[in-house]
């Protein structure tokens, strides 16, 4: 038997496949739209990562265009900040009688004594970050007194720092 020209053999195969897919169309529908749904976000996923290389070849070619910032202009550090200036004509305090401050066991009886400030009993017990979350509720006067309490104590230069900053704040804003 001779065989059948390849125009027609190819039309039959396209009917069955037809056929078949006829039968599954179905079972496919229900499917349908999470496989919508799936192959849209598969897009727009590899959209947005073409996107995000784009942005770092970008970033790459124009970096070497303009120098780096050697520090953010809005960012601001204690150590940045200038220490007040003090005039020739500012009275300036004599200084204190300083012979009991160089004995380390004076230093730590009068440590020993002073009782933890009553605005803030806890105070020994707080990091830098725990006390910053509670200066804003707190008086003037209790500020002062925390700080008085850490200079005798522990006088932490970020401590006392942090207190004296917040002082001038609140009495700024009195």
């Amino acid at each position: 038997m001779k065989p059948l020209p390849l125009p027609v053999r190819i039309a039959a195969g396209l009917a069955v496949t037809a056929v078949e897919r006829a039968r599954l169309l179905p079972q496919q529908l229900a499917g349908l739209p999470v496989t919508v749904v799936s192959e849209a976000l598969q897009l727009s996923m590899r959209l947005q990562q073409q996107v995000t290389e784009l942005a770092i070849k970008g970033d790459d070619v124009l970096s070497g265009m303009r120098p780096p910032e050697d520090e953010p202009e809005w960012a601001t550090f204690d150590e940045d900040e200038s220490p007040p200036i003090v005039s020739v004509n500012t009275p300036v305090d004599p200084p204190e009688d300083t012979a009991d401050d160089d004995d380390p066991w004076t230093e730590e009886e009068r440590a020993i004594a002073a009782e933890p400030p009553a605005a803030l009993p806890v105070y020994d017990d707080l990091s830098l970050p725990q006390l910053r979350a509670r200066l804003r509720t707190l008086s003037a006067e209790d500020l002062e007194e925390l700080l008085a309490y850490e200079r005798a104590h522990d006088d932490r230069p970020q401590f006392t720092g942090m207190l004296n900053r917040r002082i001038a704040t609140v009495r700024a804003q009195s």
